[in-house]
């Protein structure tokens, strides 16, 4: 690990200049939205109430004033009636009574103190005679009587519903006391309810008929606006589902078939064609890979296969002649070593556009490559120490996974010390298929953790040129793409890969898959 190779770092993912203004975003105009149906009905009830308010006093004086001018029109009359003549009351009454309009007269005689003593004389509307004693029992029950009930005086504006015997409901607008000799009389005047219909007299503001259609109008107008929002969030984020399982190779489904938004068809139709391009050009890269490395080895073969002869005809005292024959077998093996890297990158870029995905069962493909390293683990006498849960599935390819699992493997086999053991752990954790190499290698420094995953990054020895008098024509070169093909094809299908450095020495490299359903 003494030298290292650097190259250019994998790119990030760009990311727009708006996506990162939070007030451009959906889900900011939305909150804003709320935060404004909120606030305007807040505003507007607190307005409006004001308004109501000072209706309802004008109002309130204007039938004080009527009740009082009704009371001074009869108390001539009170003044001067004999007991005896009251039931002739009603006659006088029904004259200052109308549609809208009713009166009341009560009388509680001289001597005689609290609600209870009042007694009906008369009433327009008529009471029934069953109903007097219910009638004003409800008018004392309400408080009508509170403030004769020691004196006589005190004319008083009031507000009250009150519903008669007889189911009809009324409001009680005013009550004009006049002290006689005779006793204390009590003039109410009473009001259609329909007359104040709109107002808030003796209820809430917000119990009124047109601040409840209001409501009604503007919640129904704020849940269709706020729905909207949520069916557009809705779509966008099925699209985001939909390009997050096409870009892992998870679904074939297309845009189009999963749009519910009739305003997004054409662009659920240009996804769908940049995902056929993707997908064309995927496969584009694949054959011209498979194509371009059958063409190169071909000549690569037929100049390792000419070097026989030539070793023949180069006699061994001929130093100069030996040593070029040595150059050129290592140039051989350095380009057959490019042409399948260059391949590998291909092939890589290839699945990062249209990745395989089918259910793999990791736990034998992790059975079956370590068999395959048997003599690798022999030769450098490496303790294999398995730990494998049975039947994890995963969705991936079947040739990614041998290329991520070979990277890694060969890496640990690499680096280890000989006789150290090497820990391979394969579990399922929280919805993924979680699989660890540990190996008692020299580690990674901690600034260079992130690093080694990236393009052309080896920590790892590199063999001196072809050209060095040093060279031994021995080694394999370390190109630094091993386990930037392990993180780009993980990403591919929606997997991961991270490096740390184990506590008691040497490396954990820890690779997470996505589980098959």
């Amino acid at each position: 690990m003494a030298a290292r190779v650097e190259g250019p770092a994998t790119p990030a993912v760009p990311r727009s200049f708006s996506a990162g203004l939070p007030f451009r975003s959906l889900i900011s105009k939305l909150m804003l939205l709320l935060v404004i149906f909120c606030a305007v009905p807040v505003i507007l009830y607190i307005q409006f109430r004001e308004a109501d308010a000072e209706k309802r006093f004008l109002l309130m004086e204007s039938v004080r004033e009527q009740g009082r001018m009704v009371a001074e029109s009869l108390r001539p009359l009170l003044e001067q009636q004999e007991i005896s003549s009251l039931p002739l009351l009603n006659d006088e009454v029904a004259r200052f009574a109308t549609k809208q309009t009713g009166v009341k007269v009560l009388f509680r005689p001289a001597g005689e103190y609290g609600a209870e003593s009042f007694y009906f004389v008369a009433s327009q509307p008529t009471i029934a005679p069953t109903e007097l004693a219910e009638e004003r029992d409800r008018l004392v029950e309400r408080g009508v009587f509170d403030n004769l009930a020691q004196s006589c005086w005190g004319e008083l504006s009031m507000a009250l519903r009150h519903r008669r015997p007889s189911g009809a409901e009324e409001l009680l607008t005013s009550i004009t006391p006049i002290n006689t000799g005779a006793g204390c009389w009590a003039v109410i005047t009473t009001h259609s309810t329909t007359e104040f219909l709109g107002t808030s007299i003796d209820q809430p503001y917000w119990k009124t008929i047109e601040v409840r259609i209001a409501a009604a109008i503007y919640f129904a107008m704020a849940i269709f606006t706020i729905g909207l929002f949520v069916s557009i969030w809705r779509g966008l984020m099925r699209f985001r589902r939909l390009a997050r399982s096409i870009r892992t190779g998870a679904s074939h489904v297309s845009f189009a078939q999963q749009n519910r938004v009739p305003e997004l068809a054409p662009v659920a139709e240009e996804f769908d064609r940049m995902t056929m391009a993707l997908q064309d050009s995927a496969e584009s890269i694949r054959l011209a890979a498979e194509d371009n490395a059958h063409a190169f080895k071909t000549p690569i073969a037929i100049m390792r296969q000419s070097l026989e002869p030539l070793r023949r005809f180069v006699s061994p005292d001929e130093v100069r002649g030996q040593r070029a024959l040595d150059v050129l077998e290592v140039s051989i093996d350095r380009l057959d070593h490019l042409v399948a890297y260059a391949r590998r990158l291909e092939e890589t870029t290839a699945e990062l556009l249209d990745p395989p995905r089918q259910k793999i069962c990791l736990t034998h493909m992790v059975e079956r490559m370590l068999a395959a390293y048997a003599d690798s683990f022999a030769g450098r006498r490496l303790i294999l120490d398995a730990r494998l849960q049975p039947d994890i599935f995963v969705l991936a390819g079947e040739d990614l996974l041998e290329t991520v699992l070979e990277n890694v493997i060969d890496n640990a086999i690499e680096i280890s010390p000989t006789g150290s053991k090497i820990i391979v752990e394969l579990r399922a954790v929280q919805g993924r298929a979680e699989l660890a190499v540990l190996d008692r290698g020299p580690g990674v420094p901690s600034a260079e953790l992130t690093r080694i995953f990236e393009r052309y990054v080896s920590l790892r020895s590199k063999p001196l040129p072809a050209d060095s008098e040093e060279d031994s024509g021995e080694g394999s070169p370390h190109m630094g793409i091993g386990l930037w093909i392990v993180r780009r094809n993980l990403q591919a299908i929606g997997g991961s890969v991270r490096a740390d450095n184990r506590p008691d020495g040497g490396l954990a490299m820890v690779l997470r898959f996505p589980l098959a359903a």
